[in-house]
């Protein structure tokens, strides 16, 4: 499954308001209570930390995935958060994150979801494809990348 099949203007905030690790979680999972995408937010939060506190998502180059797997979604659902300043996610270099890459699905899609966070790990392995994403200006500029990619 591609990426710009999971993705709309109305999951993706550009620019986050968030300066923290946690309130980057919990305005991601705003953003895809608004868009209808989840059932109960406080515990698709519980769930997205209970996942960081086995680990950080924040990965290197200033990529950030936090995920999780839940019931409180009916499908693989993503939100897309972009911060141009950066914010410290605990990453594994210890560089603040700028584009973040909130991922939930079903427990029993880990096929898709696996699938999702492979296709993350190959997109942004581009830095001029990530540097273009952290520019983006509007959701459509993003779902625009996403489409060209």
């Amino acid at each position: 499954m591609a990426i710009v099949d999971l993705i709309a203007t109305n999951v993706i905030r550009v620019p986050l308001k968030s300066n923290t690790k946690t309130e980057v979680i919990r305005e991601l999972i705003e953003v895809l209570d608004k868009a209808g995408k989840i059932e109960d937010a406080e515990s698709v939060f519980k769930a997205v930390i209970a996942r960081e506190n086995m680990g950080s998502t924040g990965l290197e180059k200033g990529i950030a995935v936090p995920h999780a797997k839940t019931e409180k979604v009916k499908k693989l659902t993503l939100a897309i958060g972009i911060s141009s300043v950066g914010i410290d996610f605990d990453s594994l270099d210890g560089e603040p994150s700028k584009l973040f890459f909130l991922l939930l699905a079903q427990p029993s899609q880990s096929g898709p979801h696996i699938e999702a966070l492979a296709e993350i790990a190959r997109i942004t392995r581009s830095q001029s494809f990530c540097r273009l994403l952290i520019n983006a200006k509007a959701p459509e500029e993003v779902i625009d990348l996403f489409r060209d990619e």
